[in-house]
């Protein structure tokens, strides 16, 4: 089987032709740790499907505190990103957010006003504005810090699309130290196999076939450009996902052994 990233050749885009502009909504992927809980985020404004959020919302506490060292977490739906960080968070002591996670934590949230458009976006295999992840992981980090002080994050499924990077660029990239990005490869058929598997204890409502391959659709034309982008930058670390979970993780171990 040929891996996803192989299908996608022809979408790349290079990261001098990523656009100034806020895509409309699409789907993104966030698991915080246990103890942290999203802040309710602020008064903001939604035009059509796109959200826009007051600049204060991204507040100055990085700059005083000391920058987070983050690692990305990338690859596609089912590659196990989620398993590969907990063991992360066990072994090396990392914070796990998950783009996704803290998405449908805030659309469950009672009151909510993002809610009803992070679900038709997750729904829809579509990634979400991406001033309203950033805000969600931001006060995530921000909520960290100041509980445990603990300040090294893996960010699992972000960015994924063109306007989740600039948007991660303008707002965040220079409270944050960026450390690496962590690529999971995976064929397509193996990783849908295993979100049908994972759909029938998981109860999310995007574990099923006609959202996977929308996911798989958006991960291809959009999320790969994002891996192609850092691979230039000389920022990836690739490891094939096909594996066991304790195989792949002797692999992420070699990695994050060679961190400070």
């Amino acid at each position: 089987m040929t891996s996803v990233i192989a299908r996608s050749a022809k979408s790349v885009l290079h990261h001098h032709h990523i656009k100034h502009c806020f895509s409309a909504a699409t789907r993104i992927g966030v698991k915080q740790c246990a103890n942290v809980r999203p802040s309710v985020l602020p008064q903001t404004s939604i035009t059509g499907n796109i959200a826009f959020v007051p600049a204060s919302l991204f507040g100055t506490k990085f700059s005083v505190m000391g920058k987070p060292k983050v690692v990305f977490v990338l690859g596609p739906p089912g590659s196990g990103k989620g398993t590969q960080c907990e063991k992360i968070v066990k072994e090396f002591g990392y914070t796990h957010l998950s783009a996704g996670d803290l998405l449908r934590e805030e659309r469950n949230r009672e009151g909510s006003e993002y809610g009803a458009l992070i679900e038709d976006n997750i729904k829809n295999g579509r990634i979400v504005p991406v001033e309203i992840t950033c805000a969600l992981l931001e006060n995530a980090m921000n909520k960290t810090i100041e509980a445990t002080g603990n300040d090294r994050f893996l960010i699992d499924g972000f960015p994924r699309n063109e306007d989740n990077l600039q948007g991660w660029t303008k707002k965040m990239a220079d409270k944050v130290e960026q450390q690496f990005v962590l690529f999971f490869e995976c064929s397509e058929q193996q990783c849908t196999d295993r979100c049908l598997k994972r759909g029938e204890s998981s109860g999310r409502s995007d574990d099923n076939a006609e959202s996977l391959k929308k996911r798989f659709n958006t991960y291809i034309n959009d999320t790969v450009a994002i891996i192609k982008h850092y691979e230039e930058l000389q920022l990836v670390k690739k490891i094939d996902a096909s594996a066991g979970p304790d195989a792949v993780f002797e692999h992420v171990k070699a990695i994050f052994g060679e961190q400070k």
